[in-house]
């Protein structure tokens, strides 16, 4: 199986998990999932009193550099990580 299509797969897996993850857990996941779709991050870092978008734009920001298959490699390893601890 190529890898886009692993990626995908894991995606999918990742919403089949049977009990919430760690709120870091879930930043590194939303994280790799943009570096994999999109690259570095773009746009001004939110201010104000969105912390949870604060959150995801610092997380996303901290895998600048990092390929979009390096990403996506890393991201199904982490749903596996995953799926072995919540499913």
């Amino acid at each position: 199986m190529e890898l886009q299509q692993q990626f995908e797969s894991a995606v999918s897996r990742s919403k089949e998990l049977t009990r919430r993850p760690s709120n870091e857990e879930l930043l590194t996941l939303y994280a790799l999932f943009k570096q994999a779709t999109e690259g570095d991050v773009t746009g001004e870092r939110p201010g104000g009193f969105d912390f949870k978008a604060i959150a995801k734009f610092d997380a996303w920001e901290e895998l600048k550099g990092k390929t979009k298959e390096v990403a996506m490699q890393d991201y199904i390893q982490l749903v596996e990580k995953l799926y072995q601890q919540y499913a």
